[in-house]
């Protein structure tokens, strides 16, 4: 089916990869990462690239440097042999948080990202839920940004959560998000209003919308330290809710995030393999991982034969 085509992992989340090529009935090219005794990534690749239209896979996350470094350097490397073309596919994009000036003689470190992605020869983007959309136009180059919507629904959401369920959006700014999938799960909308006082720090203030007696599922595009996931659990509990359970695609679960989720209220937690899961997290029980290994191979699929990909979007 695929002429000239190669998928390439990078070392955040090979399994993704694996998963991603074996939907594609494709086998995963052939590269070396290894690092030298100081650290320095170096990649070797192990198959002729010339003219080859290319996929690297490889999520920005956790150690975040680390594997932006990785991309670059897998990039470099393809573009010096040649590659017809070099799409990153990168379902979790690091640095999304600092997207803006939040206070004076700060970075926007997410634009440096895209530059640097730019700059090191990358020729398109595929990326999966950002934390912020206007992400996008940091690039010069086609992008194209994926939602979990249509794997976490399919996969598990419309089994468990249909029409019985309040959606509820952690913040004003996912409001948007929390309403479509109520629409599409036929549920009803909560939204909690929060003040962060310090980074990484939330304090719920007020639930707006009806929950008592009610199954309320907690929507977000990410879980770093789970302070607001787990606070707005607790803050649906107190106003009556029957049960809390939780929905995100990217599961970060940075510092004390695993303990916390653990000794929390939450039934479940629904995630996407968009980052490997932490051993400690899938050792509490309370998480779900569901794949987009099927929606990013599509994606690349739609890609390589020229076919839009606008019904991916929704």
């Amino acid at each position: 089916m695929f002429k000239k085509v190669a998928i390439f992992s990078g070392g955040a989340n090979p399994a993704l990869t694996a998963d991603i090529c074996t939907a594609l009935e494709l086998s995963v090219g052939r590269s070396k990462v290894s690092r030298f005794s100081d650290g320095e990534t170096f990649c070797v690749l192990e198959e002729n690239v010339r003219g080859v239209d290319t996929y690297v896979v490889q999520p920005t996350c956790s150690p975040v440097n680390d594997n932006v470094m990785e991309l670059l350097i897998m990039v470099d490397a393809l573009r010096r042999a040649s590659a017809g073309s070099i799409t990153a596919v990168i379902p979790y994009y690091g640095y999304a948080r600092q997207d803006r000036k939040v206070a004076p003689r700060t970075p926007i470190t997410s634009k440096l990202v895209a530059d640097l992605i730019v700059a090191a020869g990358v020729n398109r983007i595929v990326a999966l839920d950002l934390h912020a959309a206007q992400i996008q136009g940091f690039f010069n180059i086609p992008f194209d940004h994926l939602f979990a919507m249509p794997s976490l629904l399919d996969q598990h959401l419309r089994e468990h959560y249909q029409k019985d369920v309040v959606v509820v959006s952690p913040d004003a700014g996912g409001v948007e998000r929390a309403r479509a999938y109520a629409k599409r799960l036929q549920g009803a909308l909560a939204i909690i209003d929060k003040r962060r006082e310090r980074a990484n720090e939330s304090e719920v203030m007020n639930i707006i919308g009806d929950v008592e007696g009610r199954r309320c599922l907690i929507l977000d595009d990410m879980i770093d330290t789970a302070g607001t996931l787990v606070n707005a659990a607790s803050a649906l509990m107190k106003a009556g809710a029957k049960s809390v359970a939780a929905c995100a695609t990217h599961p970060v679960l940075s510092g004390p995030a695993v303990q916390r989720i653990k000794e929390s209220a939450l039934t479940e937690v629904v995630v996407t393999n968009s980052i490997p899961l932490r051993d400690e997290a899938k050792a509490t029980g309370k998480f779900k991982v569901v794949s987009v290994a099927r929606l990013l191979a599509e994606a690349i699929r739609r890609i390589h034969n020229s076919d839009s990909i606008s019904s991916l979007f929704v």
